[in-house]
Order: structure tokens, then sequence, then C-alpha cells
């Protein structure tokens, strides 16, 4: 799910192992035949922090599942407002409906309106949604590190609050693996020196999960080992309580560099993800250790962590298996099987659909076939990781009568850009779900790489989990406007038009269009990793900036409101980068020393003024980023470890020789000023140096220095980089307009682009 090519995870890699009950008092049960008094707790906690004073005016009541499906149900009853659902993820879907329907309320990442008037609103006629879908998934393996990485326990709680009154029921839950695998490869007689070469650091756990690195970042002291466990439990046991079931994982065949020598009959495989790092050393399922390791593990989790009996595992994402031979295909996938039902005898396997997309050439219909085949259709459900992009059901006669859930993607590497695609969102799911074609399609699901973006994107998806119809996204953006900013504005909803037509009508590449400003400094239009095509004209979305703009005096004093001026902002400033970086390059081909220096000092100026725009808002700041990894660490040591973890991952992703430098770039104050800026500087002075002597500039030579600075700066420790947003987003951003917009309009008129 990566945009690097993973060239060599290997046959027998499991990546990915996820567990969820199927028992009977999972969401989609006949009756709620389990005790509600845990759920009630929790729900009347969430209903108490989001209502504050004014949870007293709610009454939560819990009732029967209709025909195996979720449902809530809201009306006013002797002069409270009663909550009814099945599981603690109803009943707060139930207050959700409340607070968007008659309170005009949102709640987001990015931004909360909690206005609520004096006199809350009756239900006069009785509200009952049933959920069309049994799974509603949430989470990617790479969301707990481009993300999550440093969340504490208030964040996650938030978070848990809001998957719950969106209406998720089935979380990935991977915090705290670390201490599992240390139980594990303790107890079989690695030493803490040993497993200090195996464990990553906190900003990279996702890909020694998945078995691609071993090390990087660490080593990983025990005291994050230890914290993060804890912090498992307390999200387990508040996802649970919700009714949700996390999903957790199991033994992936990854094992330490020193097996080889402990275990020297052992049947091994070693890889190499291809990315600089060194290889890594894979368990061949066919060696019976496998099954060994992969149940003390099990035992080790449940002990720590309790289960819920589904399982993930992915044997050939992002590569190429040896044999395209049907009866090899499915001999391996009745053993993965098996290593999980031999250990649990209600195991469901849950699989990714994504390397039927990524290496769609390999897998044809006789391969698909061969790998399901071997697995009963009851006992496996898969993941259709990209469907608003790239959807695989519709090629795969619809996974070939395995149960399957309908996701978005979105967003690679926890970048920073205004994208999405509307429609599909809106129109899809429903689309699928009645398509006579699409099998046992049986969930939805948000799986992005990163979050924490685009809120009305998010929302939109989300609004598919109590309705079987396609959404108008037209209506649909109207009232999410009114309850984002609080009050009706019909030229805000005119700009909402233009933002659906412009960055949330997002082509079919991987994630949002990026800025040439992030990339490592070149004349071409695109950097490494860099991906600068827009799918739309750049100049339409300065009709949405300039409504934006003008309507601050009405709507200023909403959150959300705030967030998306300063987003919009950023986003129009970033798109003009491009066209500037353009006439550097036209200027250096000219010779034009004068329109060079010109245009150099233009783009840097607008590096400078992002920076300036995104201090105003914490969702933009590299020193929260920076304040928040620290904060995990017991002494300067362990914060000094975090804090290359956390520069590390948005810049080179590696060491300086890393092939994933950039994957991972982000917009964000600090970064702009402190690495982006001047690593431009150094090029454009290079460039100047050799128009001057008139030699053609060494690009290669250029790309060849600038590593020993770049591994430089994060290895950095400290920085003047604010945690706290500092000054006035609407003052700047109109400044910013004031100097930009008809500069911009004049760009566009004239450019190619």
């Amino acid at each position: 799910m990566r945009r690097v090519t993973l060239l060599s995870v290997l046959l027998f890699n499991l990546l990915f192992f996820w567990q969820c009950s199927p028992t009977a008092d999972y969401a989609g049960s006949e009756t709620t035949d389990v005790d509600t008094t845990e759920e009630s707790d929790e729900v009347a906690g969430l209903v108490k922090r989001i209502m504050k004073d004014k949870a007293s005016e709610f009454k939560i009541e819990y009732i029967e599942a209709d025909n195996g499906k979720d449902v809530f149900e809201l009306e006013s009853v002797d002069g409270k407002i009663v909550l009814r659902g099945n599981n603690g993820v109803s009943v707060a879907s139930a207050l959700n409906h409340y607070l968007k329907h008659f309170l005009h309320c949102e709640i987001t990442w990015n931004g909360t309106n909690l206005n609520f008037p004096e006199a809350f609103p009756e239900v006069s006629t009785k509200i009952r949604n049933v959920s069309p879908y049994k799974y509603r998934y949430y989470l990617n393996y790479c969301t707990f590190n481009y993300s999550m990485a440093w969340w504490d326990w208030e964040r996650w709680q938030w978070e848990i609050d809001w998957m719950a009154l969106n209406g998720i029921n089935m979380p990935l839950a991977l915090t705290g693996e670390e201490a599992i695998w240390r139980k594990v490869y303790t107890e079989m007689g690695f030493s803490k020196e040993e497993l200090g070469k195996f464990f990553s650091g906190p900003a990279y756990f996702s890909w020694l999960w998945m078995g691609n690195i071993d090390a990087w970042g660490g080593p990983l002291p025990d005291h994050w080992m230890d914290t993060h466990m804890d912090l498992q439990k307390k999200i387990l046991a508040k996802e649970r309580a919700f009714g949700m079931k996390p999903i957790l994982p199991a033994f992936t065949g990854h094992v330490p560099p020193t097996f080889k020598d402990k275990f020297p009959d052992a049947n091994l495989l070693q890889t190499n993800w291809d990315a600089g790092f060194d290889d890594v050393y894979i368990l061949n399922l066919e060696d019976p250790m496998f099954d060994k390791i992969g149940a003390a593990f099990l035992k080790a989790q449940n002990e720590e962590y309790g289960t819920d009996h589904y399982y993930s595992a992915d044997t050939f994402n992002e590569n190429v298996p040896p044999s395209n031979d049907s009866t090899f295909l499915s001999k391996i996938s009745h053993k993965v099987f098996q290593s999980m039902a031999n250990t649990d005898p209600e195991a469901v396997w849950v699989m990714q659909g994504w390397m039927f997309h990524y290496n769609d050439d390999f897998w044809h219909p006789t391969q698909i076939q061969a790998l399901f085949g071997a697995i009963p259709d009851d006992q496996m459900i898969i993941l259709d990781l990209y469907s608003e992009s790239h959807p695989v059901w519709n090629r795969t006669d619809a996974y070939y009568g395995k149960p399957w859930i309908w996701n978005m993607l979105q967003n690679f590497g926890g970048n920073v850009a205004m994208f999405g695609r509307m429609e599909n969102v809106a129109k899809d799911p429903s689309a699928a779900l009645h398509d006579p074609n699409s099998g046992k399609m049986q969930g939805i699901g948000l799986t992005p790489e990163g979050n924490g973006q685009n809120p009305a994107l998010f929302h939109l998806m989300l609004e598919n989990v109590w309705t079987s119809e396609p959404i108008n996204v037209d209506n649909w953006l109207e009232g999410y406007a009114h309850r984002r900013y609080g009050k009706v504005n019909e030229e805000i909803n005119k700009a909402w038009q233009v933002l659906e037509n412009t960055v949330y009508s997002g082509g079919l590449g991987e994630g949002g269009s990026e800025s040439i400003l992030v990339a490592r400094p070149t004349f071409e239009k695109q950097g490494h990793r860099v991906l600068t095509k827009l799918d739309y004209d750049p100049a339409e979305l300065l009709d949405a900036w300039k409504i934006f703009i003008e309507q601050t005096p009405d709507l200023k004093g909403s959150e959300g409101f705030e967030y998306d001026v300063v987003d919009l902002t950023r986003q129009v400033l970033a798109n003009y980068a491009n066209p500037l970086q353009q006439k550097i390059r036209k200027a250096y081909e000219a010779k034009d020393q004068k329109a060079f220096k010109e245009n150099t000092e233009a783009f840097l100026a607008v590096i400078e003024d992002m920076d300036k725009l995104l201090q105003t808002h914490e969702d933009f700041l590299l020193g929260k980023w920076i304040k928040d990894a620290r904060s995990w660490g017991e002494t300067k040591e362990e914060q000094d470890l975090y804090e290359f973890n956390a520069r590390d991952q948005v810049t080179l992703w590696g060491d300086k020789n890393s092939e994933l430098h950039e994957y991972s770039n982000r917009q964000w104050a600090g970064l702009l000023r402190d690495f982006y800026k001047p690593r431009w500087e150094q090029y454009f002075a290079q460039v100047a140096k050799s128009m001057e002597s008139g030699a053609k500039f060494d690009q290669a030579g250029f790309e060849e220095g600038i590593k020993d600075w770049e591994w430089e700066w994060a290895n950095k420790k400290g920085g003047n980089y604010t945690a706290e947003p500092k000054g006035d987003a609407y003052e700047i951003a109109k400044q910013l307009f004031d100097k930009y917009y008809q500069k911009m309009k004049e760009t566009y008129a004239s450019s190619n682009m």
C-alpha cells in the first residue's frame, strides 16, 4: 500500500494478522444478548464528555438488532432525548445524528462546532436507522506511524469517541505489539542486545511488523514497550466497552537477525525491501517452528490483550510469488489458514485485496481462485483496500464468493494536500452494494496511510455507514458547511461547490497532488516521490479562496472555518510554487540572471509566507510533532532518539541515501522554514554560480552533496519550533490574499500549466 515498489517482500512474508470476533454478541447479531452495563457506562461517559452540563438531557436505552444488523433510534420521550441502539457504537451514532441534524454541530479532526442552543429541539417523530454494513473498518498499518506515532491516552480517547460517533466497529489496534514480541523472543533465549538489533524506532513500527526492516530508528527502549503495553490495554478496553471488535495482529514470520545463529536448522528466507535497508529474515511457514512461534505469540498476546478471533495474513503483499501454479498457490493459502485455525478453530482469515491491484499482471482469475479456493467462504474476508480509485471487486467476480469490505484509502504517506474523490465516495459504496455482481459485500471502511486531514471527505464517506442509498454531494456539503461553521452562509456554499469540482474531483493518482517546494530541488516539474500534477485548473481554486477570505467576518468564530481558511490558503500557495519553479527553470535556460534572481526570491518568499501562515494552526506544526515525540522519553537519550525518528520520517525516511526520501513529506511550519527553504537556497546559490561562470549546472553533483546536509538536519536536536499556534490566522491569510491573488490570476492566465 505504498507508492514505493517493494521488490523483495518474499514468498511467505505474512505481513498482517488481524483479529475480530465472529461470536453471537457481535454488532450484527440477532439480539443484544450481552450485558450492556459496560457499554452503557462508556456511552454515558461519551455523552458527558461531549454534552457537558447538557448530558442530563439524554437517556440511553438498548434494543435488539434489526435482523442481525446494527440499528439506532432517536426520539423525545417525557422531556428526554432517548438514544437507543443495539450496542454502544449504535447508541453513540444516535447521539451523533442528533448533534448533526438537530443541533447543526460537527466533530472532526480539524475543528469542532459544539455551540448548543439554550433549549434542545424535540425529536417529534421517532427516527430509526439500520446500517446495511456488518463491518465498518478503520485504519491502516501505516496510519499508526504517519499520524499516530506519538499519540497519548488523551488523544486516543478522543479518537475512539470519534470512531463510536461515526459508527466504526472494526478498528485496527496495533499499539503495544513490541512488548508481545519481546516476551516471545526473550523466552526463546534472545538477549536484550540481540533484540536491540531487531526492534525499530517508534516511527517505523509498521514496516517492522510487515517484515520490511529491522532496527531502523532504534534501539527501542524498554520504557517505550512498557508504557505502550499499558496504553494498548486502555485502548482495547475502551473500544470493547463501546462494543467494537478491535483487530489485533499475530505472528508474521519476521524473526530477529540472529535467529539463524540460534537455530541453524531453521528454514529462513532472506529478503530485502530494496529501499536502502539491510536484509531481514522471514521464517518459512513450512518450518515447524512457524506454528510454534505463532502459537506462543497468540498465547502471549491473548494473556495481555484478549482476543477477538479474526486474523489477517497477506502472504504476497507487493511482491510476485515464485510460481503462478494454481496447485502451489492453493497449498500455500491452505497452510496459512491452518496456521491460524490450529491455534484458534474460530479463525476467520482477513486478507487485503491490495496485491490484486498492485500486481495485477500476475493475479489472473486462475491464480486468485486458487488462493481463495482452499479456504471456506465463511472463514475468509477480503479488504478491497482502494475502492474509491482502483476497485478490484468488480474484476474478480466479487472475490469469488468471499465476503468483502469496500474501503477508501485516499492518503499516502501522511502528505498534506486538499484531495479526494467526493462523487465516488458518495455513490460508489451504494452502487456496489446494489450491484447484482458484487457478491457478499458486507462492509465499508477507511484505510488512509495518514489521517487528520480533508475532514469533509472523510465525513462524507462516513455518511454511508447508516444508509444504502447514494448521497447527493451538493446537498450534503450545504449541511456540512452549516454544521461546521455554525450558520448558513450562501456564499460559502458556492465556495464548497468550487472545492467539490476542483480539489475534491481528484484523479487516479496515489494521493493528493504535492508541491514542488517540498521536493529535493530540481528543475523538473516533479521531484523524487513528489507528484505535482494537478487534476484541476489551479485558477479555479482561487474563486473559492476569494469567497473564504470575503466571508471571514461572518464565519471567523468557527474552529472549522479557521482550519479551512488556513488549509485553502496553504493549498493555493503550494500550487503557485509550481509555475514559479518553472519560471526559474526557463530563466536558467535563457541565461537570464535578472529573471532568475527575481523568480527565486519570489519562490523563497512563498515558502516563508506559508511557514508564517501555518504557524497559526496546531495541525500544521513541526514543533508539535517533535514535542509529542520527545514527551515519551524517560531520559534525554530516549527523547533525542524519538526526535530523530520524528525528523527522519518526514524527510529522509532512512539514511542519507534513502530511496524513500520525501515519501512522507509534510507542508508544516518549521519544516518549511528550516528544511525546505534552506535546501532550495543552497540549490539556487549553486545554480546562480554556474550561470555566472557559464558552466552547465551539475544537478547530480548537487543531489549527492545535499544528502550530508539533509542527514545533519535529521540528526539535529532542538530548534526554535513552536508547538503552540501563534499569530492571527485570518489576518495573515488576508495579507497573503492581498499579496498573491492577482499575481496568481495573471500567472495562470499566461501559463501552460
